[in-house]
């Protein structure tokens, strides 16, 4: 038997004899929320409780860091190298979930209790993210079985932070270099675009949160004494709003109209099924002339969040004083990051909004792109093929955000991303669940990649 076919007999076996569930219901069961105060004791045990003993188990070394941002959750990196001339590949995942939402999941479930309904595996985490690095660790586990040696040198880091932004992951990249020093970088996160055909995907839109505001006047006046004799903030706002985009929400500012969208990359999208999210789709909004699959991942989209003026929940007959609007923008590479509010800055004077005030709001995550045409891409693309009979679909770049930018640029690795969940797992949301179908298949395409990777060592440049 090749390496493959002995590997993938040990990773099905894994999965068919139920130790894949056993491990995957013992993960979900620890609540490790990161937005919520009381999930802080589950997010340092889940790495000295779950992770260390399984990373332990297959030959790794294992350390817990202090996060560099005060107050930030530990981050744990763990290594086994065999040779120092194999080549090193560093996979990534995060341990911490969204808050439970307690109350609001279907009748029969519990956020924190591994739930099997037909093909579904319910609980929190199940898709975002534990399935996601459990299904890498044990399809390297399985390669191992299968020759009693990886056959590359691995490493891996796993945050506790990620749905609150990766406080302190870039530092601690940036301070540790030489620990986290490798060839390529693998892991899984996010949905593929259909849930029986794996996509890679190489890097992520970056994204970027502000608030708009306009104070006039300290409180409301009355609407009757005072209305057509002071300024409204909330239609001064609305306006300023309109300029940003057209009516079905074509970027005006030209600074946020990217330049990445080449021909290739256009091939590279087109190639991609029917964009098809459950959700009845706009035909008429976002920027005309461009598919679905090339506004959503090949181009910046602007969103108004939220917008306050006055109390909503109890309107009275009163001008505002002020108004505030909660924007984002999504963008590609090819955006210059550090000129998106400047150019908002002088798009709004130049409309005559001076007054509209730009405050900057949570974390920035950058945009970053492998090209499609990378020989690790390629390699990763024909290990897929070559394991299911049916080439993965291949996305330049997730349509949201990752802390992809910390290993693409500030490790410089080439970044390959297999994600495990699909579309309608209902991620960040009540019911959240992983399919098994779709994780057995993934065991099996993650072991062909690293029984490659064994085999054959990366692909030359």
């Amino acid at each position: 038997m090749t390496l493959r076919d002995t590997a993938f007999a040990h990773v099905a076996q894994y999965f068919d004899d139920g130790h894949f569930q056993q491990e995957l219901a013992a993960l979900v069961a620890r609540p490790t929320e990161s937005q919520d105060p009381r999930g802080a004791p589950h997010l340092i045990a889940y790495l000295k409780e779950a992770m260390e003993p399984l990373l332990m188990g297959l030959g790794f070394s294992c350390q817990i860091h202090d996060n560099p941002t005060e107050g930030g959750p530990p981050i744990l990196t763990a290594e086994r190298t065999e040779d120092p001339d194999l080549p090193t590949v560093l996979t990534y995942g995060h341990g911490d979930v969204v808050r439970a939402q307690e109350g609001q999941w279907r009748d029969g479930l519990d956020p924190f209790v591994l739930i099997e309904d037909g093909d579904r595996l319910y609980g929190r985490g199940s898709a975002d993210n534990k399935v996601q690095h459990l299904i890498n660790l044990r399809s390297m586990a399985a390669v191992i079985a299968a020759q009693g040696k990886l056959g590359f040198n691995a490493k891996v880091l796993i945050e506790m932070g990620e749905e609150t932004g990766s406080p302190g992951l870039k530092a601690f990249c940036a301070q540790n270099k030489e620990l986290l020093a490798a060839d390529v970088f693998i892991a899984s996160d996010g949905p593929r675009l259909r849930p029986d055909l794996p996509t890679i995907f190489t890097g992520s839109r970056g994204g970027i949160g502000f608030d708009l505001r306009l104070d006039l006047r300290e409180g409301g006046n009355h609407s009757g004494n005072f209305g057509g004799l002071l300024a409204d903030p909330a239609i001064i706002l609305a306006h300023a709003l309109a300029c940003i985009t057209d009516a079905r929400g074509q970027i005006k500012i030209p600074e946020w109209r990217p330049t990445s969208l080449t021909a290739r990359v256009r091939e590279v999208l087109a190639a991609l099924p029917p964009h098809e999210t459950g959700i009845a789709l706009d035909a008429d909004w976002g920027e005309d002339g461009l598919s679905p699959a090339e506004r959503v991942f090949g181009w910046n989209s602007f969103a108004v969040l939220a917008m306050t003026s006055g109390v909503p929940e109890a309107p009275v007959n009163a001008i505002a004083g002020s108004a505030r609007a909660t924007c984002q923008l999504r963008f590609v590479v090819g955006t210059d990051t550090k000129e998106i509010l400047p150019a908002l800055r002088r798009h709004l004077d130049a409309h005559g909004f001076e007054q509209v005030a730009i405050e900057a709001s949570g974390h920035a995550f950058p945009a970053t792109r492998l090209d499609p045409d990378h020989p690790m891409v390629q390699f990763a693309a024909h290990s897929v093929e070559q394991t299911l009979g049916a080439a993965p679909h291949l996305l330049p770049n997730l349509g949201g955000s990752l802390p992809n930018d910390c290993f693409a640029e500030v490790l410089g690795l080439p970044t390959i991303w297999v994600p495990h969940s699909y579309a309608g797992c209902s991620q960040h949301a009540p019911n959240e669940h992983v399919l098994k179908s779709l994780s057995r298949q993934a065991l099996l395409v993650m072991t062909g990649l690293f029984a490659d990777l064994a085999e054959h060592g990366l692909p030359c440049e």
